[in-house]
């Protein structure tokens, strides 16, 4: 494992165009679900044990060299909102165009010529971490940690909250998405035996129909 290739992908600077989407964020602001340091940190933890889970095993199973396609299928099986496939597949074209800069690889070469629209952000990031040298615990804790880094940082902007209470939200989950992390490398070690369908497919059903919603707002601060 290279420690500081996981600072590069992990670090919110990296160009992968997560800045733009606030993880349901936005819209739980808005219905008055997220208000405050307390209720974000409910937020995130319930998001972080879902939606978190089920990326963050997905990017481990691409860490450990599954075949993308398959793990595609089985993204597309776990999102049942259009609107949520549509972003995570930008945000998946986005990762490889900043992957195939910073670490090239003919695995992203051949990722990019196989989904040309952009494949799930998960399974990009699992790609990408292994052309990185990382490993499959390594994928899952960045796309844990983005599983709930995005919504804290989105609801800075979106209700001026004190940055350092975001921060502190953040902290106080490190022990749940470490442990998070390690169930997704699990399972996702379990899957590489016995397929794809043994990946986690925790749902959050409020999140999809948040995030239906919100792609029809006529003006909102991020993209999904």
């Amino acid at each position: 494992m290279s420690r500081a290739a996981l600072l590069v992908l992990a670090d919110g600077r990296f160009p992968a165009g997560g800045h733009a989407h606030s993880g349901g964020a936005e819209a739980a602001v808005k219905a008055g679900r997220i208000h405050d340091a307390a209720t974000l940190e409910e937020f995130c933890r319930g998001r972080l044990h879902t939606a978190g889970l089920v990326a963050a095993a997905l990017a481990a199973a691409a860490a450990l060299g599954m075949d993308p396609a398959g793990l595609d299928a089985a993204a597309d099986a776990r999102t049942p909102s259009p609107a949520l496939r549509a972003a995570a597949r930008r945000l998946g074209r986005q990762l490889l165009r900043a992957a195939r800069a910073t670490w090239p690889a003919p695995a992203l070469e051949e990722l990019a010529a196989a989904f040309p629209r952009g494949a799930h952000q998960p399974v990009v990031l699992g790609v990408t971490a292994r052309a990185a040298g990382l490993g499959a615990l390594d994928a899952a804790h960045v796309a844990a940690y983005e599983s709930v880094g995005g919504p804290a940082t989105a609801t800075v902007r979106l209700l001026g909250l004190d940055p350092f209470e975001a921060s502190g939200v953040l902290a106080r989950l490190a022990p749940a998405l470490d442990a998070v992390a390690e169930e997704a490398a699990a399972a996702a070690l379990v899957a590489r035996r016995e397929g794809p369908g043994a990946l986690p497919a925790a749902s959050a059903p409020l999140l999809d129909i948040m995030a239906q919603a919100h792609a029809d707002w006529p003006v909102r601060l991020f993209a999904s």
